[in-house]
């Protein structure tokens, strides 16, 4: 009897995907991968079978990856510490090559766990096709050096793979006019696909839970965040450290037309699957104003 239960749950949560299933079918979606899912081998290999799972069931995911603490690790093996102003890295000519070889070690890492399940994929960086397309970004007139600023996305490279069933890796590698290398932030770089190919999701995986009021109250996770309520958040100090970048970051997705953006816990066994899947829903997801809630979502959204 128990046995039967178990196979009647299991059964039960193939239904309730099925109108997500259904929803998001041949839609493309991007994954922002980061976070300390990138560096627990079992939680690594759960996001690959999450996305490959997308990729089976009709979606169209990419993946846009970081690599932040691996380049840390190489750069302080060099006998140099890593400096940062205001979350972003100073880079200099060393420190770009030392982070355009480990982004492109972490690329084709994630290509060869995709393959392993039977999933086609491609490794690119922003320089592949003219991808990413920069300028030097500055911060508060600052320049740190080879920190690139997304000014356009050339989707052509990315749309071709999608469309001859590959899984686009992309790493945030871009070009500037003169052909001279940045390194991206992977949230900007995200959005910005995410942006250019229409996508209908964008997801970060982060190492946190979501959106709170209250940072320090875990009572206080929003599920549910439009346009106006994330700003009304921002303006009124509510959000701070590393989250305000990455909510603003979002908002500008959003506003550019991707329909939802979600900030999930990476930490967290199978993220996008209960997320994108499942009625219980976690993280939180960010939409314009005029989005169409889910059920859950409208009681979520009600407490």
């Amino acid at each position: 009897m128990e046995h039967m239960e178990q196979i009647l749950i299991k059964a039960q949560t193939l239904i309730e995907a099925l109108p997500y299933i259904q929803k998001f079918n041949n839609k493309k979606v991007v994954v922002k991968y980061g976070g300390s899912a990138m560096l627990d081998e079992e939680l690594q290999l759960n996001v690959i079978k999450d996305v490959a799972l997308l990729k089976l069931v009709g979606m169209q995911p990419i993946i846009v990856h970081g690599g932040g603490k691996e380049i840390s690790k190489w750069v302080s093996l060099l006998g140099n510490e890593s400096k940062f102003v205001e979350g972003l890295r100073v880079t200099d000519e060393q420190t770009m090559e030392v982070a355009e070889m480990v982004l492109g070690k972490v690329n084709k890492g994630l290509v060869q766990m995709i393959e392993k399940l039977g999933v086609k994929a491609v490794g690119i960086s922003g320089k592949d096709g003219a991808t990413l397309k920069v300028e030097k970004k500055l911060v508060n007139g600052q320049d740190i050096g080879y920190v690139g600023n997304v000014t356009e996305v050339n989707a052509e490279l990315i749309n071709t793979l999608i469309d001859n069933n590959f899984i686009p890796i992309i790493a945030p590698i871009g070009l500037d006019d003169n052909f001279h290398a940045y390194n991206i932030n992977a949230d900007d770089a995200a959005c910005a696909v995410a942006t250019a190919i229409g996508a209908e999701k964008l997801a970060f995986l982060t190492d946190i839970e979501g959106v709170y009021t209250d940072p320090e109250d875990k009572n206080t996770l929003i599920s549910v965040l439009t346009l106006d309520k994330a700003d009304e958040l921002i303006n009124n100090g509510f959000i701070g450290g590393g989250m305000l970048p990455k909510l603003k970051n979002c908002i500008d997705a959003v506003r550019g037309g991707v329909s939802r953006v979600h900030i999930l816990d990476g930490r967290m066994e199978h993220c996008l699957l209960l997320e994108f899947f499942t009625n219980r829903g976690i993280g939180t997801a960010i939409l314009n104003n005029e989005g169409i809630l889910f059920e859950h979502e409208k009681v979520q959204s009600a407490k």
